[in-house]
């Protein structure tokens, strides 16, 4: 809104030559002020102005100033009269002339006061409009009446026609557009906001909650919209320090509120960045101080101490149904033929509208010419379903660099040749992966959600010795189900200051509920082991962290997998949340000799190797694949293909390592 093309208080059109009429009304202002001040040759004119008025469609600039702001007769000649200094010089030079100094063209409180009508103190107020809203500027070193006064830019463009947003407040404020598209369910969020809003206090917060930060904004838009107003967006990196920066910023934006008019939106985190779980001081000064409607985009609560009347509004991501049916409505006429597609993604990813509709614009749908009877006919061809994928888990992909490690993206995925493990725990992954796909028919369809998403999220433990598989099935499972695999790194997540690791962990699973991945808490009986009698203060601490991973094991929507070496010592309420239990057996012989035959790449030279030899030896398939890998380098150094004599050096390297003994007849008959 770059000028008055927007009448006050309203969107309509005003017609072009307000802006000529405006410009009239100002001239016949200054000169009714030019008689005041004493000119001989000005004679008011006011049914000119009057009828100048009455032709406008929106009323002039300083009439909506007057109404908006609720100036006084004097209050409004005074914004005149400094006005005038700047767009009349015959106006300025009376002014100049009034207070002795005609090189400077000035007004000062002491010159309104004794030319103006119904003149009144109480407009030099600090409270009073005039200073409150900074309609003017007064210069400093002087007295209060004899200080020099001219008119705020902002003011003298809004007079001009020119309704913009203060300079000084661009770099802090984003401007938001009415959105486009939008959920369902957050356009009848924000119809039922503004209907309850209409009977509400006007000085109130409205504190939009929730995990879905693009839908709080979306129904903030369609809030300001019901109002008539522009959306800004003040987020938390831009929050002036506190004291005088935070003065000036109420001040201004108090202003910028009635003029523009505008609703500001306080995000108080950071998108993709840990939230806070309390506001900073300067915040929270502009949460009890910003005029109100005032909208607050927070996930967690408000501070209690705060004393403004609040209305929450809880705005989360559309669930599975309802993201199908927006995936369905940017693809158009090509959904038709992804339907199943379709349910994958609404049931794997969290996305919001716009990130949805993002995608969707993303993906090139190219065009097919098919031929009817001769007559060539184009139509769309859909998008690839590969393509939408991994699009999505482009997007949803969690900011966890220094928490989580990214694994299992090497150029062959892991697969389920690959795993050797006995026929009953091959089937329970198998049943892992399949209830993952099946999630929208059985928790939407068939209604095993309508109680709530608690508890649905898919969480297994894998048990087992080091080595014998769990994260190569996790890597499996990833590579089947086309998730990124991230690996908590629990040095970084673990803390011993209270509150830190809970603060870590709920980063860990708040970045994670976009979708696309697949959680694996690696030696995870030293994160989730068992809660212990409270003897101390760290004890009770310890056990708070305990009960908040459980919570969120519980709530967290995704695919959660937990590995340790002690099944024993995690907690036995975990294991009753937990989906699946696998238990990661140390393989036998048989499977050892399956171990190797698949160990070395099919690129590897090698030469007469015994399997069934190799498979007498007693050591998991993690011990298995380093004595390959040490084989191979020992071979390559030796400039031969991989020999039984090369796996044997390696094997005694594995053995010192480990301080395991190797029997003779582990190694008997290899060379």
């Amino acid at each position: 809104m770059n000028s008055f093309g927007i009448s006050w208080g309203n969107k309509r059109r005003v017609d072009a030559n307000w802006a000529e009429q405006n410009q009239s009304c100002l001239v016949l202002e200054f000169g009714r002020l030019r008689g005041r001040l004493g000119a001989s040759d000005v004679q008011s004119k006011p049914e000119a102005l009057q009828g100048i008025c009455a032709g406008m469609e929106a009323p002039p600039a300083i009439d909506a100033l007057t109404s908006i702001l609720g100036l006084s007769a004097f209050e409004r000649d005074v914004v005149l009269l400094c006005a005038g200094i700047e767009m009349d010089s015959a106006l300025a030079a009376l002014c100049a002339e009034a207070l002795g100094r005609p090189q400077r063209g000035y007004v000062t409180f002491a010159l309104a006061l004794a030319v103006l009508a119904d003149p009144h103190w109480s407009a030099l107020a600090p409270l009073a409009a005039l200073r409150r809203y900074r309609l003017i500027e007064m210069e400093s070193g002087y007295g209060l009446t004899a200080a020099p006064v001219r008119i705020h830019e902002r003011i003298l463009h809004f007079l001009a026609g020119v309704n913009r947003l203060d300079a000084s407040l661009e770099p802090l404020l984003q401007s938001r557009p009415y959105p486009t598209w939008v959920a369902d369910e957050h356009r009848d969020i924000a119809a039922l906001m503004a209907t309850k809003m209409s009977g509400e206090e006007v000085d109130s917060i409205i504190h939009l909650s929730g995990d879905d930060p693009g839908g709080q904004e979306d129904v903030a838009s369609l809030l300001a919209e019901q109002m008539n107003r522009q959306l800004f967006v003040l987020p938390r990196r831009n929050v002036p320090a506190p004291g005088a920066e935070t003065d000036h910023f109420i001040q201004l934006w108090s202003r910028e509120a009635l003029l523009l008019p505008a609703v500001l939106l306080l995000q108080m985190e950071v998108p993709g960045a840990p939230s806070a779980r309390q506001p900073s001081p300067a915040a929270e000064d502009l949460l009890e101080r910003l005029p109100g409607p005032l909208l607050v985009a927070s996930r967690d609560p408000l501070p209690q101490s705060l004393e403004r009347y609040r209305e929450f509004c809880e705005i989360n991501k559309p669930g599975p149904a309802a993201q199908k049916r927006l995936w369905q409505r940017a693809l158009g006429l090509a959904a038709a033929s992804l339907d199943a597609p379709l349910d994958d993604l609404a049931e794997q990813f969290r996305l919001s509208a716009e990130t949805i509709f993002s995608v969707a614009r993303s993906i090139a749908v190219r065009p097919v010419v098919q031929s009817i009877a001769d007559t060539p006919v184009a139509s769309q061809r859909p998008p690839d379903p590969d393509q939408l994928w991994n699009s999505c888990r482009a997007v949803a992909r969690p900011r966890l660099d220094d928490l989580a490690e990214r694994i299992g993206s090497g150029t062959r995925p892991a697969q389920w040749d690959d795993l050797v493990l006995p026929a009953p725990q091959k089937k329970v992954l198998h049943q892992m992966a399949a209830q993952l796909r099946h999630r929208l028919q059985v928790y939407e369809t068939w209604g095993f959600s309508e109680r709530g998403r608690r508890g649905l999220g898919l969480s297994a433990l894998f048990c087992g010795s080091s080595g014998t598989g769990k994260t190569w099935a996790a890597e499996v499972l990833a590579a089947e189900l086309k998730l990124d695999l991230y690996r908590i790194d629990l040095s970084a997540v673990v803390s011993k200051y209270i509150g830190e690791t809970e603060k870590n962990l709920k980063q860990v699973f708040d970045a994670a509920e976009n979708g696309g991945v697949l959680l694996l808490f690696d030696e995870a009986d030293a994160l989730f082991g068992k809660r212990a009698d409270v003897k101390d203060g760290r004890d009770r601490y310890a056990n708070i962290e305990v009960g908040y991973l459980l919570q969120r094991m519980e709530n967290f929507g995704g695919l959660a997998i937990l590995t340790t070496n002690l099944k024993a010592s995690l907690d036995k309420a975990f294991q009753r949340r937990l989906r699946f239990i696998v238990d990661f057996p140390f393989p036998d012989a048989a499977q050892r000799e399956a171990i190797w035959e698949r160990i070395f790449p099919a690129n590897t030279p090698t030469k007469d190797l015994d399997l069934k030899r190799l498979a007498q030896l007693n050591m998991s398939g993690g011990s298995i694949r380093n004595i390959a890998l040490n084989a191979a380098f020992l071979a390559a150094d030796a400039g031969l293909p991989i020999e039984m004599d090369h796996v044997l050096q390696a094997t005694q390297l594995e053995a010192i390592k480990t301080e395991r003994p190797l029997g003779q007849t582990e190694i008997r008959g290899w060379v």
